[in-house]
């Protein structure tokens, strides 16, 4: 019973958090884009176009992080396979900008993408129909994430498939569609993927404006996702969530069907990782099938251990974090960063087991009492 009261008094301090976590991106947000846009590049407070755009994936990737926060933290499902939702957003994505490009590419066909042309397709794909409209594209960003993670999790969930086995299935899908993705005859471009983008809903990809533009498109998309995952955690339907993840035989016991609970929260955790690999793509300039990799959906969990899951800003502050961490490092020794993720998991699981933002929540409260005591 305390621990529940625990879980509740938790979702309360998550909406109260709100503000605040609101807040400070916007701030952050705002003053990177004025340096950018207003300050000249000589000035030192100026921020260049290429660490406003490494911010941009910064936060789709913490955007990402949030997803698997959703189910892992606060359903105790540990999905290794959200790198195949995130991919799939960023190749609807890339769809939709590769029909943008028209007769600018290489072999200046208006109609078929350049890959398609080197390999002799005579006409456009039935599934690349419609990707010429901004408005089809991003209904395939949502629906195509969506419909994998409830057709997957209404097998999974009613099968009862659990803890490790679970894991180990989604990390099969996530490898299943990057082995498929590489091949030419799917019509994705295979090994080398989408890319070449020129421009989106007009605008130049390369243009600082439109740099700026993705950047704040990113920031506000966090900060609505951020929102609408504490309101539905903090409704009747989260505080079923937590009840599955701590107790879900008695939560059965007491009438409630409990897989299609999981599905529904799975399915909204794969629209997100979908919207975050959406807006990477042309942040990035590329989509390939590397990012089905079944070692990325890995790392997005540790993000989410390294800043604390079951918070949803802990997996934002992770997923930071630890890519700046692996920006630097790999300009360093790029060789030696898996060895060195692989040692930060093992001392996170064992020494913060809930995060940075976890041991911090512990110190405040200590450090509050510490001056009762002096006063």
């Amino acid at each position: 019973m305390s621990n529940l009261y625990g879980q509740f008094s938790a979702l309360h301090q998550l909406r109260e958090k709100a503000p605040v976590f609101v807040a400070v991106l916007f701030a952050i947000t705002a003053w990177a884009s004025a340096c950018n846009l207003l300050l000249p590049e000589d000035s030192f407070f100026h921020v260049s176009t290429f660490t406003i755009t490494l911010l941009g994936k910064y936060l789709c990737y913490a955007l990402l992080a949030m997803a698997v926060d959703v189910v892992w933290g606060y359903c105790g499902i540990l999905s290794l396979g959200h790198g195949a939702f995130f991919a799939l957003g960023g190749y609807a994505m890339g769809m939709y900008l590769m029909r943008q490009i028209g007769d600018r590419g290489v072999y200046g066909n208006p109609l078929l993408p350049d890959f398609m042309v080197f390999l002799n397709w005579e006409a456009l794909p039935w599934y690349w129909q419609g990707f010429d409209q901004f408005w089809f594209a991003m209904l395939m960003v949502l629906l195509v994430p969506g419909l994998l993670a409830f057709a997957f999790g209404w097998l999974a969930f009613r099968s009862r498939v659990a803890g490790v086995y679970l894991s180990i299935i989604t990390q099969a899908l996530t490898y299943a569609l990057m082995l498929a993705f590489f091949r030419n005859e799917m019509g994705f471009g295979g090994n080398n993927g989408l890319t070449d983008f020129k421009d989106i809903l007009g605008f130049d990809l390369q243009a600082d404006g439109t740099r700026v533009a993705l950047f704040v498109a990113t920031a506000l998309v966090l900060a609505a996702a951020y929102c609408a995952s504490q309101l539905i955690l903090g409704s009747k339907f989260g505080r079923v969530i937590l009840a599955v993840r701590d107790a879900e035989a008695r939560a059965r016991f007491v009438g409630y069907r409990t897989e299609t609970y999981k599905v529904w929260l799975f399915v909204y955790s794969a629209v997100l990782a979908g919207i975050a690999g959406a807006l990477y793509v042309p942040q990035v300039g590329i989509i390939n099938p590397g990012e089905f990799s079944p070692l990325n959906s890995i790392e997005i969990v540790v993000w989410v251990a390294v800043g604390g899951r079951g918070t949803l800003y802990g997996a934002v502050v992770g997923a930071l974090l630890v890519n700046y961490a692996k920006t630097r490092f790999t300009g360093i020794m790029p060789e030696a960063w898996l060895f060195a993720l692989g040692a930060l998991f093992v001392a996170v699981t064992l020494f913060l087991p809930r995060g940075l933002t976890g041991l911090v929540m512990e110190r405040l409260p200590r450090r509050e009492k510490l001056k009762e005591v002096a006063a």
